[in-house]
């Protein structure tokens, strides 16, 4: 008997560590006893889940720093994003040069060398240009952000218009009036998009 009571003893203790044995409580036995302290939100973590929601930043800036980007973190995105986009407009353009002035040849090595050289070219040549119209739009952006000490669309137009004017003026005054009536009106129409929804705010809150 004594023996028989050890091995009961034994086997609710090992049962105990692992989970089974010992004395068993239903469903039904646990179904009225009230959860002290705890929420039932749920039956397996007490935590509310309004606390899980982030309604704030997830990164902590340093004090004076601002939310976005200034005009010298994006300037290597802004040359790099022109360089890329040059290339492939330039590769596209090259693929269709090559194919018109080749039109004529039958399809070989030679032909297919022509138009690869093509479209080489073309894409470096595009690639470069828009490469070097960002790296001034970019130098003039910062110089004039750090001057004025604002970020605004000013400064984009300002950019443009400046980059324009020094890019064509090789041509002269009349290259440089231009180049400047041309980066004023594309960076004068990327101003209009950017604001166009504050601008249709306005407008209807004068209207009503």
């Amino acid at each position: 008997m004594e023996g028989g009571g050890n091995t009961t003893t034994k086997g609710s203790g090992l049962g105990g560590l692992f989970g089974a044995g010992g004395a068993g409580y239903s469903h039904a036995d646990l179904a009225g006893v009230p959860l002290t302290g705890m929420s039932p939100l749920s039956p397996y973590l007490n935590l509310d889940p309004k606390y899980l929601v982030q309604d704030t930043d997830e990164f902590i800036l340093p004090t004076g720093a601002n939310k976005t980007r200034g005009r010298f973190e994006l300037a290597f995105f802004t040359i790099g994003g022109c360089c890329m986009t040059g290339a492939a407009f330039g590769a596209l353009n090259g693929l269709r040069l090559g194919l018109k002035e080749t039109q004529n040849m039958a399809w070989s090595k030679p032909r297919n060398v022509q138009i690869l050289n093509m479209v080489t070219r073309q894409g470096a040549l595009w690639a470069n240009t828009l490469g070097s119209l960002a790296l001034l739009y970019s130098a003039f952006g910062v110089v004039i952000e750090k001057t004025r000490g604002a970020e605004d669309d000013l400064n984009t137009i300002a950019a443009g218009t400046l980059t324009g004017m020094l890019y064509k003026s090789t041509g002269g005054v009349r290259g440089i009036a231009r180049g400047g009536i041309a980066g004023l009106t594309l960076t004068g129409l990327y101003a209009l998009y950017n604001n166009w929804e504050h601008m249709k705010g306005s407008i209807a809150r004068q209207s009503l």
